[in-house]
């Protein structure tokens, strides 16, 4: 069974997320990691769990999710691995970072892309990729269907929905996705947010007032 352990980061709170079996490989999702203190604490928690890390996934890529990928990928000398089409939204960050005060921001460039269907392998376990654009053209989501929870990202908060203000956002296509995609998914599933706490799709079929018919 792949645990899974989160990470709170930088400035915007953003929530990273590390899929792995202790001692065995794992991979790294939306690394918001920033200053030293940030990346120091995901470092450790690698090195104790003495896990193997063999790719970086960002679900989107907007600054928050993005500003570790240049460490996570450089340290563990692992490829990044994005939607295609959220390329343009990676390669404009480095553009805007200093405007929200990262003036430290390095790229990583991606060398794998994910689309919907397509699976990761993890020690002999099977992640689903799931395509929910709306808050982020290229967003994907992870889904553990055997753990019974899904890495959401932006898509879908507790009690909110990610915001589609952004460019390339938009508010049905990100409402079609959340119905489609994760509202299909079995009412005990959790979702991991890209910012605050966990949820459940049951949960949020029934509180969610952005989801209600």
């Amino acid at each position: 069974m792949l645990e899974i352990k989160s990470f709170t980061f930088n400035a915007f709170q953003e929530n990273t997320y590390v899929i792995f079996n202790e001692g065995k490989d794992g991979i790294v999702i939306d690394p918001g990691c920033y200053d030293l203190l940030e990346t120091d604490e995901i470092d450790r928690f690698i090195k104790e769990k003495n896990i193997n890390i063999t790719l970086l996934v960002n679900t989107h890529c907007h600054v928050d999710h993005v500003l570790g990928n240049n460490h996570i990928g450089t340290k563990y000398k692992v490829p990044l691995a994005i939607h295609k089409i959220d390329l343009d939204t990676l390669r404009s960050v480095k553009a805007y970072a200093p405007a929200y005060g990262f003036h430290f921001y390095s790229e990583y460039e991606p060398s794998q892309f994910l689309e919907e269907g397509d699976e990761i392998e993890l020690n002999g376990e099977t992640i689903k990729i799931l395509f929910v654009p709306g808050h982020a053209p290229g967003h994907i989501a992870l889904l553990y269907e055997k753990g019974k929870y899904v890495v959401a990202g932006d898509t879908l908060f507790r009690q909110s929905i990610g915001r589609t203000d952004l460019p390339g956002g938009d508010y049905i296509t990100l409402i079609d996705s959340i119905r489609t995609k994760l509202f299909c998914l079995k009412d005990g599933t959790t979702v991991y947010c890209g910012h605050g706490p966990s949820t459940t799709i049951g949960y949020e079929k029934l509180h969610n007032s952005f989801l209600q018919d």
